[in-house]
């Protein structure tokens, strides 16, 4: 029977044994997949291959900056005209956009996905040393005091690092989905899906054109 890949899923061969080592992975995750044990699916054999697919790409990036490290702003006067204030991308953010270029071109992403896009990311913080004697204390909410970076402020960030990366604009992005994840031994990271969406036809034409071919 077959499966969908969870794409999500940090444990599954295609995002965690990358994840490690900070790098990003493209599937193409429109081939079947196989139940794998332990949960989740082992991805074709063939997905390694291939970057970006009818389903959507997957991407294993670094840890995002904060936005108020990725925005600035200054205030500019011009000669003879009335000061302002004007928003720029930092240093920092052009870097960590460069890294995301760089790993997505990489992994085989070579052009945007045209048209509407679904956005998912899961964020996972880094795990403290301690974790263990937090577990203890605090029980299954121990990562509740775990410093993570809220999910607003990610999103800000990842959706400006994708943009003309992997989808075209934030004007194409139509769903958005997010969470927080309990961290783990890979470390501090971010797991992004993005997914076409197709154009649904509306289905008054069909009725409409039927409606004409009795008339004739």
């Amino acid at each position: 029977m077959n499966a969908s890949p969870n794409l999500t899923d940090p444990y599954d061969p295609m995002a965690g044994t990358l994840a490690k080592r900070a790098e990003v992975l493209a599937i193409a995750c429109g081939g079947c997949a196989m139940p794998r044990e332990g949960g989740g699916v082992s991805p074709p054999p063939d997905s390694f291959a291939r970057a970006q697919g009818p389903a959507g790409v997957l991407l294993t990036l670094p840890y995002p900056i904060s936005a108020n490290r990725y925005w600035a702003s200054r205030t500019v006067t011009p000669r003879g005209k009335p000061a302002f204030t004007s928003t720029y991308v930092t240093p920092e953010a052009k870097a960590y956009k460069a890294q995301v270029q760089k790993l997505a071109l990489v992994a085989g992403v070579r052009k945007p996905i045209a048209g509407r896009v679904r956005v998912e990311f899961t964020l996972y913080p880094n795990r403290p040393q301690d974790w263990q004697k937090r577990m203890r204390k605090e029980g299954a909410a121990w990562d509740d005091t775990v410093q993570c970076l809220d999910l607003d402020n990610a999103q800000k960030v990842v959706l400006d690092s994708l943009k003309d990366v992997v989808f075209q604009d934030d004007a194409w992005v139509r769903e958005i989905s997010a969470r927080r994840a309990e961290p783990d031994e890979f470390g501090a990271r971010l797991v992004a899906v993005v997914t076409p969406l197709a154009v649904e036809q509306p289905q008054t034409d069909l009725f409409g054109a039927v409606a004409q071919e009795r008339k004739a």
